[in-house]
């Protein structure tokens, strides 16, 4: 016959206390109806293998009714800033995005190296697109250039006629 195992001893270690962690503090808010939690888990990733210790907690939070939130509590104090809301900002925050918004409040010197380098990328885009649309489009001359911009903006409006723009998902089918 063996002989019985001693149990092993489990140590416990004191449970922390988030409330007064000195580290900055995301939660992510998601909708469970719009089965969102994969994105949620998606995006604490990142933002944990990005910011890795210099965070205190990233946690996610069910709720209902089409929600998606990120929020940070940026110190000890209990007040939360919100970074990201859904119908705010119009849909999900592309990772890129969102950290560099967790960046600004947690360590604004910090360089996120491609992501920085994509974002300022993208707003050189936006700039250039600004002052090309800035501009004053040459105006049509000719009566087939007139009849041709004519032939455009209707062809533009029975198309929206045709095929309106869906409606935005401000609240998923289940949660409505």
């Amino acid at each position: 016959m063996t002989q019985p195992i001693a149990p092993v001893e489990q140590t416990t270690q004191p449970p922390t206390k988030t409330e007064n962690t000195p580290f900055p503090r995301i939660t992510i808010t998601y909708c469970t109806q719009c089965k969102w939690m994969l994105r949620a888990a998606y995006f604490a990733q990142e933002l944990l293998s990005t910011f890795g210790t210099t965070l205190g907690e990233v946690s996610l939070r069910p709720a209902t009714g089409g929600l998606f939130t990120v929020t940070i509590v940026p110190d000890t104090s209990t007040e939360e800033t919100l970074l990201w809301d859904r119908k705010r900002d119009g849909g999900f925050p592309e990772v890129k995005q969102l950290k560099a918004l967790v960046r600004n409040i947690v360590d604004p010197t910090r360089n996120l190296g491609h992501v920085d380098r994509a974002l300022n990328k993208e707003k050189k885009e936006k700039e250039d697109v600004t002052t090309v649309e800035g501009k004053e489009p040459a105006k049509p001359e000719s009566g087939a250039e007139l009849q041709q911009v004519a032939d455009a903006t209707a062809a533009a409006q029975t198309s929206e006629q045709v095929n309106p723009p869906r409606k935005s998902q401000e609240v998923c089918e289940d949660c409505q």
